[in-house]
C-alpha cells in the first residue's frame, strides 16, 4: 500500500555546518540510503552524493578531496568527480575522450543541499530538484539573531526508531522522571494537560497554560518544536529538534537551544561542556527505556493496535495519541524502507549490551567537532601533566641538597597537582565523551 506521506520529498537537516570537515569527506546514512557531504575546494556550499563510486560501487566516503582539482576522489582507483557529480578523471583511461563520451553514465547521483540556519540540508530525491527548489525549509522561527535569540546545536544517532523519538519528544511529562535531576525532579512533577489546536496532514500544533507557557509545533516528517514563554516575561526559551529517520532501529536527532535571554552564559560555556554535562544526560536517559519500550511494541503489534498496547488516559498523552493518528492515517504506520530495499523487520531484538547502547563517541563524539577537539586537547594536556611530572621528578633528584626544600618542594608539588589534574582527566573527564552508564534507579 502506497503511503499518502511521501518521506523522501521533504527537506531534512544532517548535520550542524560548524561539525563538518572541509577537507575530509563525511558518510551519512538517511532514509537507508548513504550519503557523502564533502566541499569543493572553490565552493561555498557543501554538496551531498551517493556514497557510490560508478566504477565498482567503492564508498566515495573514504576518498579524499584533491588538492591541486577541489574534486573529490574515490580511493580505490583515482576517479574524480566535481561538485556536479560529473567524472573529470579516469587515471586508467587509455583513451581521453572515454569521459567526455560517457559523461552520463559515470556521474554520480547528487541531491539539492540547501546551508541555513546553521545546518546543512538535503533533499533525499535527486529526480525531484524542481520541487524541491520551490519547498521551503521547515525553519524555526525561533532561530533568528535580529529576534535577539541565541542558540546552541547538537547531533546525535539514537538507537531506536524514528517514530519512537518523535513521540518521545512530544511527550513533556516523562522529563521529571526519566531525566530526574538533570532536566526537572520528580516531586514537582504535575498534570500537563495537554490541547491539540492544530491537525492536519502537514501541522499538528499543541499547547500548554501555566507559568510556562508552551507551544509544541510537528511539521512531519522531521520539526519537532517547543516554544516556551516564561511567565509574564519577554524571556522566550526554546526547543527545536529534527527527528531523522536512519534505518530501522536507528534515528537522528539535530537539536538547536534557543533562548533570548542569558546571553552571557551562552558565550562563556564552552559547547563541549554542555553536550558531555546535559545533552548527552538527557538522550542516555531515554536510550534504554525507549529502545526496549519499542521492541516490546513491535511484538504487540503482531497481533495488537498500538491503541490497545498503549494505556493513554491523560491530556498529558494527546499528543502521543495526535502523532500516532496522523502516523497511521497518512503514512499506513510504516517508514518506507522497502522503496530502499531494506527489511524493517531485521532489527528484532533488545541490545543488552550498554556499551553498545549508550556509546557516546560513536553516537556523538566523532560527529561533533567541538567535543572531537576537545577529546584532542584534553589528551595533549594529559601527555604534557605527565611529562611535567617525570621531568619533574628527575630534575629534583638530581639537585643539590641545599637547594632541594627551596626550589625542589615547590616544583614536586605543582607536579604532583599535575599528576592529580591528569588522574581527573583520564578516570573522569575524559571517559565523559565515550561511555558513561546510565540507571535510573541510582538516580
Amino acid at each position: 500500500m502506497q503511503s499518502e506521506f511521501n518521506f523522501f520529498q521533504h527537506w531534512y537537516p544532517l548535520i550542524p555546518i560548524e561539525d563538518l570537515e572541509t577537507q575530509k569527506p563525511k558518510p551519512i546514512t538517511l532514509l537507508g540510503k548513504r550519503l557523502v557531504i564533502w566541499k569543493p575546494t572553490k565552493s561555498e556550499t557543501y554538496r551531498v552524493f551517493l556514497d557510490q563510486c560508478p566504477h565498482r560501487l567503492a564508498p566515495l566516503s573514504e576518498g579524499r578531496i584533491e588538492t591541486k582539482t577541489g574534486n573529490l576522489m574515490c580511493s580505490y582507483h583515482g576517479w574524480e568527480f566535481n561538485e556536479n557529480g560529473i567524472c573529470q578523471r579516469i587515471p586508467q583511461a587509455e583513451n581521453p575522450e572515454l569521459i567526455s563520451k560517457n559523461q552520463d553514465n559515470f556521474c554520480i547521483i547528487s541531491f539539492p543541499v540547501r546551508q541555513q540556519q546553521d545546518i546543512l540540508w538535503v533533499w533525499p530525491d535527486e529526480k525531484t530538484a524542481t520541487i524541491a527548489e520551490n519547498t521551503p525549509l521547515p525553519l524555526s522561527p525561533q532561530i533568528d539573531t535580529e529576534k535577539g535569540f541565541v542558540w546552541s546545536s547538537y547531533v546525535r544517532d539514537l538507537e531506536y526508531d524514528w517514530e519512537t523519538l518523535v513521540e518521545n519528544v512530544a511527550d513533556p511529562s516523562h522529563v521529571p522522571f526519566a531525566h530526574h535531576g538533570v532536566q526537572g525532579k520528580r516531586e514537582t512533577a504535575q498534570p500537563i494537560p495537554l490541547n491539540i489546536i492544530k491537525s492536519s496532514p502537514d501541522l499538528i500544533e499543541a499547547n500548554t497554560s501555566g507559568r510556562l507557557q508552551t507551544t509544541i509545533t510537528f511539521q512531519p516528517p522531521c520539526r519537532l518544536e517547543y516554544t516556551i514563554k516564561i511567565g509574564n516575561t519577554d524571556k522566550k526559551l526554546g526547543l527545536v529538534t529534527y527527528c531523522i529517520p536512519v534505518l530501522p532501529g536507528k534515528c537522528r536527532i539535530v537539536a538547536q537551544f534557543p533562548r533570548n535571554f542569558a546571553k552571557t552564559a551562552h558565550k562563556l560555556i564552552p559547547r563541549w561542556w554542555t553536550h558531555i554535562k546535559t545533552r548527552n544526560l538527557v538522550l542516555d536517559g531515554d536510550m534504554i527505556l525507549l529502545s526496549q519500550q519499542e521492541y516490546v511494541l513491535k511484538q504487540k503489534q503482531i497481533s495488537e493496535s498500538w491503541k490497545t498496547a498503549y494505556k493513554l488516559p491523560t491530556g498529558a498523552d494527546r499528543l502521543v495519541i495526535e502523532f500516532r493518528n496522523w502516523f497511521d492515517k497518512y503514512c499506513h504506520s510504516q517508514l518506507p524502507w522497502q522503496q530502499v530495499g531494506i527489511n524493517s523487520t531485521a532489527h528484532s531484538q533488545i541490545n543488552e549490551n550498554r556499551a553498545v547502547v549508550l556509546d557516546r563517541y560513536q553516537q556523538h563524539t566523532q560527529h561533533c567537532s567541538s567535543c572531537r577537539n576537545a577529546v584532542k586537547n584534553l589528551q595533549r594536556l594529559q601527555i604534557g601533566l605527565l611529562s611535567y611530572f617525570i621531568i619533574v621528578l628527575s630534575g629534583v633528584t638530581i639537585l643539590p641538597d641545599e637547594m632541594r626544600l627551596k626550589v625542589g618542594l615547590p616544583l614536586m608539588i605543582t607536579a604532583l597537582v599535575g599528576l592529580g589534574v591528569y588522574a581527573w582527566l583520564k578516570l573522569s573527564l575524559i571517559p565523559q565523551f565515550y561511555f558513561v552508564d546510565y540507571i535510573h534507579g541510582e538516580k
